[in-house]
């Protein structure tokens, strides 16, 4: 029974189609120097996502709350865009630049290559 059960649930994991469209998005980062905890942001996003064979793309924005240990906490925005370009049958090239506002804007970038055992 158990069997049957992942078996189903391994198919309709699989074919399951890429999702188009709006989505919600609640992602935390916390920073340490060390041992020392130097505190945490939490993004609230609403973004839009979509691809093809090619490749996909999102970009997603909202409420950036930022909680820094032992200060006070404040609410700015921030925003997301970044997509994935399929180089090959298992490399992916993916990118992301990200940018938080405040009275001194802060942005961050990164790109990376994933690979697929298959």
């Amino acid at each position: 029974m158990l069997k049957k059960v992942l078996t189903i649930a391994a198919v309709s994991a699989l074919s399951t189609p890429a999702f188009a469209g709006f989505y919600l998005s609640v992602e935390n980062n916390g920073s340490y120097t060390g041992k020392n905890f130097t505190g945490s942001g939490t993004d609230a996003h609403l973004g839009y996502e979509d691809g093809n064979a090619f490749g996909s793309y999102y970009i997603q924005g909202g409420a950036y709350l930022n909680n820094p240990d032992n200060a006070d906490s404040e609410t700015n925005f921030s925003g997301k865009v970044g997509g994935t370009v399929t180089a090959s049958d298992n490399i992916d090239v993916y990118g992301e630049f990200s940018i938080v506002t405040d009275t001194v804007n802060s942005y961050a970038s990164k790109i990376g290559l994933k690979y697929r055992f298959n």
